[in-house]
């Protein structure tokens, strides 16, 4: 892990109580190498009683249950809030537009917020619903059941959308226009999405491809590529719809910080290669 990254979540980790020295038992693992176990998980896909103890992050229970302490205490969302600040401080935000989608996974134990997902036999699904800035930078996600119809989740999407600080003034919440593919035409939902001030660009049923807004929403599809390139979040694992959203969320989070890093390594200055000299003295 990132030692920037690590600086960051460690100010946001619920303070660690001094073990009482007299208690015998085991040493409470180190904050840092659980996140590194439950990165792994994300990474990888392992299931949690597999996962390597030879690595020295601590047991896969142990990764399990700090996994949920820090998203009750709201770390993860905390921790994404906090890079698209800083993204914005750095100008790498665009709120001009914003699209979103959603994507369908399949999920292997049931469990909360799946239903029968109607193209896949029936089978136990869930959907992931995103909304990105015009650049693919991921801004909120919500998981529901593979039957929801995506238009539902075309209001709740807007409503996660945290408030970006960043810079003085006023922090951003709302883009000037959203587009979506066919699934969210609705003239009901239009009317809900100018509600906030919102103008809707929503492709129309029964129209052919090329309706001129896929060069606006690819960057959505993109996100959600890069989101189920974590291996855990390609099929769900988890019967608690809680832990399967905390996932959800340190994934964005950890989008947003390639998407600074990247940012930060290119405005750097690089150091220039040096030159040889042959043996008269004369630089080549």
């Amino acid at each position: 892990m990132d030692d920037e990254l690590w600086a960051r979540i460690e100010a946001l980790l619920l303070p660690v109580v001094p073990r009482n020295p007299r208690r015998t038992g085991r040493q409470r693992p180190d904050s840092r190498k659980v996140l590194c176990g439950i990165l792994f998980v994300l990474y990888t896909g392992v299931r949690w009683e597999f996962l390597p103890q030879e690595l020295g992050f601590g047991s896969g229970m142990t990764c399990w249950r700090r996994l949920w302490d820090w998203n009750e205490a709201g770390v993860w969302q905390r921790l994404h809030e906090l890079l698209l600040s800083e993204l914005r401080a750095a100008d790498l935000l665009d709120f001009s537009r914003a699209a979103v989608g959603s994507s369908h996974i399949r999920a292997v134990k049931g469990g909360s917020a799946t239903g029968p997902f109607p193209v896949d036999r029936g089978k136990a699904g869930s959907k992931h619903h995103l909304i990105v800035e015009a650049h693919g930078i991921p801004l909120a996600a919500i998981t529901t059941g593979g039957n929801r119809n995506d238009v539902t989740q075309l209001i709740p999407l807007i409503q996660a959308v945290p408030p970006i600080r960043g810079k003085r003034g006023q922090p951003l919440r709302r883009p000037r226009y959203l587009y979506a593919d066919r699934g969210y035409d609705h003239e009901v939902y239009r009317d809900e999405v100018r509600r906030f001030q919102i103008t809707p660009h929503l492709a129309r049923r029964g129209t052919g491809p090329g309706s001129g807004l896929g060069v606006y929403r690819w960057v959505v599809e993109g996100a959600i590529a890069q989101l189920h390139w974590f291996r855990r979040l390609r099929i769900r694992w988890e019967i608690r719809d809680d832990i399967h959203e905390a996932f959800l969320t340190l994934g964005c989070a950890i989008i947003c910080w390639r998407r600074l890093k990247k940012a930060v390594l290119n405005l750097s200055p690089q150091p220039k290669p040096a030159t040889s000299a042959s043996p008269s003295g004369v630089r080549r």
